[in-house]
């Protein structure tokens, strides 16, 4: 029998649209490595600010983003991003990342120098024996991936999002980092052209991940 293909899948979608968990779950179905993007810019937020590399410096922010290296380990099927060999820490969930994140993302400099390390993730899929990757963000199937073989686009509604952060304990200004991510001139949030648009307010977590499990597995059967 022919090898199964690799395959690339993007799920882009605002914050606790059900991005992250649905991710997770396909990359356990069908072996796939799971890439959180979010967390790659939380993390280099982190970096910046710990730094005291202001938003509004460009020479210094150019400055360091060329001194950072960045390099990936394994996190059973995660990606995780280490900058000059040290991983994130708690504080990339933090208050103080959440209120940053947005304004150093919509920043073309810091989003051109993530752009090859994420398209590099396949190069880390493949020699680890993956059968694809599952990539979450807010730019995938636009700009990194446009031409996966799956896109699909989550949203719900603001108030359920909001009530999805406080279960999981967590304090997050989705309205404001809605607006901030929609309106930026380089790489905006937005549903990509051809993309499968799913909204997630009143399905349950099972029923976002089997509609796009059941496209997947046209191309790819269940591991």
């Amino acid at each position: 029998m022919p090898a199964a293909p690799f395959i690339i899948i993007a799920i882009d979608g605002g914050a606790a649209s059900g991005k992250s968990s649905s991710s997770k779950i396909l990359a356990e179905r069908f072996n796939l490595l799971h890439v959180d993007t979010g967390s790659f810019y939380r993390h280099l937020t982190a970096e910046l600010l710990a730094r005291q590399v202001a938003a509004s410096d460009p020479d210094a922010l150019q400055a360091a983003l060329g001194a950072i290296q960045l390099t990936t380990r394994l996190d059973g099927r995660s990606a995780c991003m280490l900058i000059d060999g040290r991983p994130a820490g708690d504080e990339i969930r933090g208050a103080e990342v959440n209120a940053h994140v947005s304004h150093y993302a919509a920043i073309p400099a810091v989003r051109s120098a993530l752009l090859a390390y994420q398209r590099g993730q396949v190069d880390v899929a493949q020699a680890h024996g993956f059968r694809g990757l599952v990539m979450e963000g807010r730019d995938i199937g636009s700009v990194i991936f446009p031409a996966a073989d799956f896109r699909f686009f989550l949203h719900a509604d603001p108030v359920e999002r909001a009530k999805r952060r406080a279960a999981e304990g967590r304090q997050d200004s989705i309205t404001e980092r809605d607006r901030l991510d929609s309106s930026r001139k380089t790489s905006p949030l937005t549903c990509p052209v051809g993309a499968t648009d799913i909204d997630t307010t009143d399905l349950t977590l099972e029923q976002v991940v089997n509609r796009m499990a059941e496209a997947i597995a046209t191309k790819l059967p269940p591991a």
